[in-house]
């Protein structure tokens, strides 16, 4: 179809017809599937261990990180986060007016849990300048986060580690979203916890996921390999 409306388009350029008529037929676009860079479980560990723990911002940076990689909230999600938002008897995590306004409740783990515990009893009780203030992550001198501070953060601890993938805080929503699929969640949990309105937004991590599916083929099936098909016959 581009060729031919190319060519119509010469023609008529070219005075050889009178007008071109494919000049408003919209061809059909090729939806390119691009797929998220994730991190290995060693790597996630490798970029935790660049935090500062004899720093207070880098107990804080330790809690941020740990938060993302447990629940995988979005970037904006985690920046509006507020102390009472979070429940440790519950283990569950509130997101008030996430994307598209719309609350939801997030499981969160007991490591996250835990360093959230270490931040709020150890360092936040420094950093809050006003009794009133609630916000849960605040920086150096006791104000909410801006997102795109919060950016060059993980960006840094990401370079320090000397990982060369992609990505921020979302590098750690994809992950986590990975590898809770890899290991054995229905993917509409995932979309539960990651808050997306449509399954198909959720469904680009199964193709992520495809490589553990290959790596268990290969070692498991017979035929997977020429060596083994052979050994069998």
């Amino acid at each position: 179809l581009f060729v031919v409306k190319k060519w119509l388009g010469w023609l008529a350029k070219n005075n050889h017809i009178l007008y071109n008529p494919a000049s408003e037929l919209e061809l059909p676009r090729q939806i390119k599937c691009q797929l998220p860079d994730v991190l290995t479980v060693n790597e996630v560990e490798q970029v935790m261990a660049q935090c500062d723990l004899t720093d207070s911002l880098g107990v804080r940076d330790r809690a941020i990180l740990e938060t993302f990689y447990s629940t995988g909230i979005r970037r904006l999600e985690l920046v509006n986060l507020c102390v009472y938002d979070i429940s440790a008897d519950n283990q569950v995590l509130m997101v008030r007016q996430g994307k598209g306004k719309k609350d939801r409740v997030v499981p969160i783990g007991e490591r996250a849990l835990a360093w959230i515990d270490t931040y709020l009893n150890e360092v936040r009780c420094q950093l809050v300048t006003r009794h009133q203030e609630m916000t849960l992550f605040l920086n150096y001198q006791g104000e909410k986060l801006a997102p795109e501070t919060l950016t060059d953060h993980v960006r840094n601890y990401i370079r320090q580690a000397g990982i060369k993938k992609s990505g921020s805080c979302h590098l750690f929503r994809h992950t986590m979203a990975t590898t809770m699929l890899e290991n054995g969640a229905d993917v509409r949990f995932i979309q539960e916890m990651l808050g997306h309105a449509c399954l198909s937004t959720t469904q680009r991590y199964t193709h992520v996921s495809i490589r553990q599916l290959k790596e268990i083929h290969r070692a498991t099936h017979p035929s997977a390999k020429i060596d083994q098909a052979k050994n069998t016959e």
